[in-house]
């Protein structure tokens, strides 16, 4: 860069200043002196140099602004995050301590059930009794209600627990006479089964004791409390051997194991009664065991045909909206034509600028960016109107569903109700006895 204005330096005699400067007023030349000065800038140059300072200062006045302000809004962003995190954590803790004393209680009571269910077995005794009158009655009903059931439809024809009975309930009734041999080993094998499931609800008790005084402790910790320290690493180091589905399932396992354990108490405590009494306690037993199975089912239909119309309501409800949805995504798109036709219109006119005027400026960027967000904006609009249409088929393929399986659930309701009806009726102990 060089200066506009170049200035020459004029040499001039020592005895020519009194002769030019009779008045005594400043040389207009340069003495002598200043010879070796050869150049200066011009006010236009002074005037641009202040501006571009001026420009600068600016834009790092602004840049500063702009940091501090973000600084600070990081800074609040960072402990509300702070913040939330140990909520959450703490919510977590108390959730999880819930969870644990929910297990807890599940576990004493399954225990208590179980030491009651084990005393009770091993104070069982065995008795057999015969008796082959009158069980044509009952084995035509259960044959009758095995026959109507078979008239369910699709995927209510399940092997449940009521056919199961059913089908039970026909065995003893055609072998009733049959002798149960070796009742005391079966009883043996089965307090042996209750006691391993009883160490197992005892060892699960404990370790949920402690986990729970383990968690219970780190829920109550604060941020001034004394006992806090800095544990380098500690969250690389994964000790777990569980997750909490696992987890929950191990106490569930063990619940089922021994709610089976005395499952299989019941039944042999039923069947040694039997033994020891008659066959037709075993015969009510069975009946009473079906009826509720029976009850069970009837209620778990009417449950589940009920939720199968609460949920035709919803997506009824929702099949609505993703109508309205679909609605206001194609008015979204008719309304982002026009801004489009005016921003290509903007550029189709700007192209018919003359010569040097063709210049890609500023408002040449916003408008050809401004046309691909509109345009990047239509597609991601249509795509959704098209995921909404198929959506909308989707909720009407689901209500069809939820209509067929409702007509189902009413079938299966009406048959179960009709099988109950014929089982009002069962031959009384004396006649079943023999007499």
């Amino acid at each position: 860069w060089r200066p506009n204005l170049l200035h020459k330096v004029v040499s001039v005699p020592p005895s020519s200043d009194k002769q030019f400067n009779p008045t005594g007023r400043p040389p207009t030349i340069l003495p002598a002196s200043r010879s070796t000065l050869h150049a200066r800038y011009s006010t236009r140059d002074w005037h641009h140099a202040n501006m571009v300072q001026l420009k600068g200062s600016e834009a790092s006045r602004y840049s500063a602004g702009r940091l501090n302000a973000d600084s600070m809004r990081l800074i609040q962003d960072k402990d509300q995050l702070t913040y939330q995190m140990q909520e959450d954590s703490r919510r977590n803790l108390g959730e999880r301590i819930s969870n644990i004393d929910f297990w807890r209680s599940e576990l004493v009571y399954e225990l208590e059930c179980l030491l009651k269910e084990t005393q009770a077995l091993e104070t069982a005794k065995k008795r057999l009794e015969c008796a082959a009158d009158e069980m044509q009655g009952p084995l035509k009903v259960a044959l009758e209600c095995l026959y109507h059931r078979e008239k369910r439809k699709g995927i209510d024809l399940v092997h449940d627990d009521v056919e199961k009975n059913l089908i039970k309930e026909v065995d003893v009734f055609k072998d009733c006479q049959e002798i149960l041999t070796k009742l005391a080993q079966k009883i043996s094998k089965q307090l042996g089964i209750n006691r391993d499931a009883q160490h197992a609800l005892e060892q699960d008790l404990s370790d949920k004791n402690s986990a729970h005084f383990i968690d219970e402790k780190c829920f109550n910790l604060r941020n001034t409390s004394d006992s806090i320290n800095f544990y380098h690493g500690v969250e690389k180091a994964d000790g777990t051997v569980s997750v909490p589905a696992t987890w929950a399932k191990f106490s569930e396992d063990n619940i089922r194991c021994s709610q089976h354990a005395r499952a299989n108490s019941v039944k042999l405590r039923e069947e040694a009664e039997v033994g020891l009494e008659s066959t037709s306690e075993e015969m009510w037993n069975h009946f009473i065991s079906t009826n509720l199975a029976f009850n069970n089912r009837i209620a778990e239909v009417a449950d589940a045909k009920n939720k199968l119309q609460a949920q035709l309501a919803k997506i009824l409800q929702e099949i609505f909206q993703t109508e309205d949805t679909i609605m206001l995504l194609e008015r979204s798109i008719k309304a982002k034509e026009y801004p489009l036709k005016v921003a290509q219109t903007r550029l189709e006119g700007r192209t018919k600028r003359p010569n040097i005027e063709l210049c890609r400026d500023t408002p040449q960027f916003q408008l050809v960016t401004e046309v691909y967000t509109i345009d990047d904006t239509l597609h991601t609009l249509k795509r959704r109107l098209q995921e909404a249409r198929d959506t909308l088929q989707m909720l009407i393929l689901n209500k069809s569903n939820l209509e067929q399986e409702i007509s189902v659930k009413a079938n299966s309701f009406f048959i179960d109700k009709k099988c109950m009806d014929m089982r009002k009726v069962f031959p009384s102990t004396p006649r079943l006895i023999g007499y």
